[in-house]
């Protein structure tokens, strides 16, 4: 698919193009859109912005300049993701996604360097490589060999291209948050055969490190002790096959939830938790049940 638009990626369900086709304007509004009713539209607006005559703000607009949006729309895909929020919504913080996709598409095809047909068609590519299992009767035996296999062919990949080969751990992103990124880095090394962290030996690294800390002075090395009891968390959980970003942020929720209906039984009751005690703040923390998700 071109960035013009044209060929369709998919045809979709009927239920869909209906939908597509009866916006909020009625049934006559869809044959007064100035895009085409497929994977396309996306791409061919965000060219339609950036001419000539296009919008003023998307004109200006550079790879840099975009890259705050693309997190944004990103977290905020994450974030509906995991309410289980209706489909509408989930459809749109997905388009809002590919629209940052487009975007980019759209600045690189003006600088001659690729379009978004380049973009659809490497994907598809790559993917059909690295899954002989399902496109030329490789066989697997489970998720683990093909993430063995997944591994390996990237290193083929870049020595073919002529890249240097680099260090393994480099491979994932430094701007990722720092608990992903640490995570990522475990499983990558776990992956290549350098796992040294049982369940059981994770375990009492965490117990260590959290003993360390329970005497140390708030400096410089309680920092250190704190991040190696964070990396020792983080390899725990992956020793149980636990993303611990998931349960962090799960356990954010449910902390979130508590404290909410904490204060909403204070506020109801003309008080809040300032004006309490620490015991009688504790007493009404363990009595406070968050809503249940």
């Amino acid at each position: 698919m071109r960035a013009e638009g044209g060929g369709k990626l998919s045809e979709g369900s009927e239920s869909q193009k209906q939908a597509q086709a009866e916006p909020e304007g009625g049934a006559g509004a869809a044959a007064q859109r100035p895009y085409p009713q497929d994977l396309s539209a996306v791409f061919q607006i965000a060219r339609r912005l950036r001419a000539q005559d296009g919008c003023p703000w998307d004109r200006q607009q550079t790879h840099a300049s975009l890259r705050p949006y693309l997190l944004e729309e990103a977290y905020e895909l994450l974030e509906v993701l995991d309410q289980g929020d209706e489909d509408l919504k989930l459809r749109e913080e997905l388009g809002d996604v590919l629209l940052q996709v487009a975007m980019h598409a759209a600045i690189a095809e003006e600088e001659g360097r690729f379009d978004a047909s380049d973009v659809s068609v490497g994907a598809a590519a790559k993917m059909v490589a690295r899954h002989p299992h399902v496109f030329a009767g490789e066989q697997v035996a489970d998720a683990e060999e093909v993430l063995k296999h997944w591994e390996e062919r990237k290193a083929t990949e870049a020595e073919r291209a002529g890249q240097p080969p680099g260090l393994s751990l480099d491979r994932v992103p430094r701007a990722l948050p720092a608990l992903a990124w640490t995570y990522n880095m475990q499983k990558r090394a776990a992956r290549l055969g350098f796992d040294l962290e049982s369940q059981v030996a994770a375990a009492a690294a965490v117990s260590d490190q959290a003993n360390v800390l329970g005497a140390a002075a708030p400096d410089g090395a309680a920092e250190r002790a704190v991040g190696e009891l964070l990396f020792a968390a983080v390899s725990l959980a992956r020793t149980l096959k636990v993303n611990p970003e998931d349960a962090l942020r799960s356990a954010g929720q449910r902390y979130r939830d508590r404290f909410a209906a904490l204060e909403s039984r204070l506020r109801a009751d003309g008080r809040s938790y300032r004006e309490l005690e620490q015991s009688e703040l504790a007493q009404h923390w363990d009595e406070t049940v968050p809503p249940s998700h």
